[in-house]
């Protein structure tokens, strides 16, 4: 099977009975996976295992690029670059369109690879084609708007032309996470693409299908070979090239990898954007609508399995509503259905791994042997499957426990009471994080006004996180330690460009003129300031 033609379908049907195992009937097409593993450029000769988290079974051996490989990679990259830079904004928009098409037809195909691949429900996998398809149409829709030469003030009106263009950067690095591995691994690098640069992509070793099932969908779309490459190794090797050789890095992941990338990154003066951890927050007001609040709550705390930067671990609810919304929170939870598999019904998903099982099990134990109550949940489910672990409520957590203030990036969400709305604030503003935020008001003017106070990049009034992750024009990213830079938006593009200034001066010019002394010049220079003033020019 050619890279360019993929499988009609990549899961081959076994005898097993899905109603008694429902992942045991399934297993990846072996020329399937060849295919998708060819397009790593890759001549080291090493491999590494990767496994579905919902069995626990192998599901392929990803070839390693050697240092080699990866010099070849940007040397391809720059010469694409070079031609690609050159094309038309109105050619690259049609080929973002195409893939929006392609994502929405091969849709099952691609949910398919997620759930297998990265363990997640599948309504979950449901959110990466529809982000994607979401981002490709908006970044074609609006290239011009972000692209196009802008005509800024000139210092004398009707003297001088001032334009600023757009260049590209050139080859960028994109090193993403396995949480969400469709969306994170093509997300960013689309608009990059719109921009004329080439991308160099380093997905993480866990989920490395779905990333290069996006590099194969970009080629169907019609971008040329090798504009878009796919790499593979360890990060500590394959993240230090990229960043020694890339114009501009684009990194995903935990707070104390992404100070590592910031600092190579200054060391040789290019630019990063960074995605960082959070520990975020959701306020429950007085007079939040309860039975939305807890609805929102269950999908802010247990979406993915907790496994989303942007996925709320610190609830603090109005005390006067405390205790009605805690039974109706609980009983939410208690009431989600926990089926693993390929099929849609399931409300939540797999851990990815032992070691994330291993943080999600010492957080929750911590907090109960120092006192804390578990509401509902707080057991490891190896009859789910290996890294099942069952959404949590915790209550009662203080400062001393791990959980209090680190980060757990799984289904556990601690409640805490709040008095009045001054003191919510400032605990939602404890810490060092600042990714996102949401809170439950039926007073949404004040709910606004409380989320300016909220140091989080993203806030969402009646809402977990979806209207900020899915307004493309809005853009994404955290303060403090969680990040710097966004994605999305006209932020999101520009980022991967430098900007040019061109200005153009006719008659006259900034040197005295007709006989005029330097000292005239400077008397003449100074009365236009003045009158521009009066005329009320910038």
């Amino acid at each position: 099977m050619s890279a360019s033609s993929p499988t009609p379908d990549p899961l081959l049907h076994g005898p097993n009975d899905p109603e008694h195992d429902p992942t045991a009937s399934y297993a990846l097409e072996p020329g399937y996976v060849a295919a998708l593993t060819g397009r790593i450029l890759a001549t080291s000769g090493e491999t590494a295992e990767v496994t579905s988290p919902l069995t626990g079974q192998p599901l392929a051996h990803i070839p390693q690029s050697s240092d080699g490989d990866i010099e070849e990679a940007f040397r391809r990259a720059y010469r694409a670059q070079e031609a690609w830079a050159r094309t038309s904004l109105g050619h690259r928009s049609e080929l973002l369109l195409r893939l929006h098409d392609l994502v929405l037809d091969r849709q099952d195909e691609i949910l398919d690879l997620i759930v297998w691949e990265s363990g997640k429900a599948r309504k979950h996998a449901f959110d990466e084609p529809l982000h994607i398809a979401l981002t490709a149409r908006y970044y074609a829709r609006t290239a011009e708007q972000h692209l196009a030469p802008q005509r800024k003030l000139g210092v004398v009106p009707g003297l001088t032309r001032v334009e600023v263009n757009r260049i590209p950067k050139g080859v960028v690095g994109i090193i993403s996470p396995w949480n969400y591995p469709f969306t994170m691994a093509l997300c960013d690098g689309l608009p990059a693409l719109l921009a004329g640069n080439a991308v160099i992509a380093k997905p993480d070793s866990q989920t490395m299908l779905t990333a290069l099932y996006g590099a194969q969908l970009l080629e169907e779309a019609g971008f040329p070979k090798d504009l878009w490459q796919v790499v593979a190794g360890p990060g500590s090797r394959v993240g230090t090239a990229l960043i020694n050789n890339a114009d501009y890095i684009c990194f995903t992941g935990s707070t104390a990898t992404g100070k590592r990338v910031a600092a190579g990154c200054a060391e040789r003066l290019i630019g990063c954007s960074l995605e960082l951890g959070g520990k975020n927050p959701i306020l429950i007001l007085r007079d939040a609508d309860l039975d939305r609040a807890a609805e929102g709550a269950v999908r802010a705390s247990f979406s993915n399995a907790g496994q989303l930067c942007v996925s709320m671990e610190r609830m603090f609810v109005a005390d006067q509503i405390y205790d009605r919304f805690r039974e109706k929170f609980v009983a939410r939870v208690q009431a989600m259905n926990l089926t693993p598999g390929l099929a849609w019904g399931s409300d939540m998903g797999s851990l990815i791994s032992a070691s994330q099982l291993e943080t999600v099990t010492a957080h929750v134990e911590d907090a109960r042997a120092n006192g804390a109550t578990v509401l509902t949940g707080g057991k490891h489910r190896p009859d789910l499957g290996p890294y099942y672990y069952e959404p949590t409520i915790l209550e009662g957590v203080t400062p001393g426990m791990t959980c209090f203030g680190e980060e757990t990036f799984g289904p556990v969400i601690s409640l805490y009471r709040f008095h009045d709305e001054a003191e919510a604030i400032s605990r939602a503003n404890d810490g060092e994080y600042g990714l996102n935020g949401s809170i439950y008001s039926r007073d949404t003017k004040r709910a606004r006004a409380i989320a300016a106070q909220i140091k989080c990049g993203t806030v969402n009034v009646n809402e977990a996180f979806g209207a900020t992750f899915a307004s493309i024009d809005s853009p994404m990213g955290g303060m403090r330690q969680s990040g710097m830079g966004r994605r999305q938006g006209s932020e999101g593009i520009h980022r991967y460009t430098e900007s040019q200034s061109v200005a153009t001066q006719r008659l006259i010019r900034f040197a005295p003129m007709l006989g005029m002394s330097d000292e005239g010049y400077a008397k003449f220079m100074t009365a236009n300031l003045r009158v521009m003033k009066k005329l009320g020019r910038a």
